[in-house]
């Protein structure tokens, strides 16, 4: 990996590797996983931009740590956490289906536990997570909050990959290019 797109969130700079996906498209890939300093910047950052939202979501698993540095600095106790498969203490929560995000090729689920769901319903939502690309997540993140009885008010992410960056209906610290 001797092939890196530099990225400024913000003032933070990442070198993020590209990487070449099986259809043929390459990406700058962005992981936070196991990078501390950037899941903080980037969630701090985040945290400036969240308005009027009562409640986090976010998708496993790269928003987890991601969403709890935003939950964390606004001194929110709980954040929702839409689960990619149905863990056995879900017998009582909610799931729907969505399209292929860029980086998976198929077909999704999201599922959320009975607790998020009370934790959602009647709430204004904000849907926190690290790259929009296709929207196909987003679009999956909305659907389930608006099944748990919710209203999305704000749709936050770290980095807008390609074309992702003209919608109306997003906010990003910074964007990244389809290679």
């Amino acid at each position: 990996m001797n092939n890196f797109h530099t990225v400024d969130i913000c003032g933070y700079t990442a070198n993020l590797p590209v990487i070449k996906l099986p259809s043929g498209i390459s990406i700058a890939f962005f992981n936070l996983h196991g990078n501390s300093a950037l899941t903080e910047h980037c969630g701090k950052e985040l945290a400036k931009r969240v308005k009027d939202a009562e409640v986090l979501i976010t998708a496993e698993s790269k928003g987890l740590q991601l969403t709890h540095v935003v939950a964390r600095e606004l001194s929110m106790p709980y954040y929702a956490v839409a689960r990619k498969a149905k863990k056995l203490y879900m017998q009582d929560g909610i799931h729907v289906s969505y399209g292929e995000s860029i980086t998976t090729g198929k077909p999704q689920e999201f599922h959320l536990s009975g607790h998020d769901v009370d934790l959602i319903k009647g709430k204004k939502v904000a849907i926190i997570d690290d790259v929009i690309s296709t929207g196909e997540s987003l679009k999956g993140l909305t659907d389930l909050v608006e099944k748990a009885g919710g209203t999305v008010v704000q749709n936050l992410f770290v980095l807008a990959e390609g074309d992702s960056k003209d919608r109306p209906n997003v906010d990003y610290l910074a964007t990244i290019p389809i290679l």
